[in-house]
């Protein structure tokens, strides 16, 4: 496994940019310059867990319907947040649909 400019493993890295969701991808976007399957995972992570943090806040201001939906939005982050850091700890550089492209394209 390559290092990254932290010193740490690339896989590793690419766990921990998941951790807190798009805190932990903001941290490693902003610490490591180099490694690009560190930054990219950091960028999914950021534009992902933003996503669908800023969702769930706007959809639970609307009674019942968006509580449910913001409850929906819950269980798919904890599911993509699972998945997502396996995948990067395995060293693979899964790309969801559009978030994926994006952070490859900016990365």
């Amino acid at each position: 496994m390559a290092k990254t400019s932290t010193g740490m493993d690339e896989n590793v890295a690419g766990l921990l940019c998941y951790v807190l969701g798009w805190i932990s991808g903001l941290v490693f976007f902003l610490i490591e310059k180099k490694n690009k399957f560190v930054r990219f995972h950091a960028l999914q992570s950021i534009i992902v867990f933003g996503v669908l943090t800023l969702a769930s806040i706007v959809l639970g201001w609307i009674p019942f319907i968006g509580w449910v939906i913001s409850s929906l939005i819950s269980v798919l982050a904890i599911v993509l947040w699972i998945l997502l850091m396996v995948k990067a700890y395995q060293g693979e550089k899964y790309k969801l649909p559009w978030a994926g492209n994006l952070a490859e394209k900016n990365t």
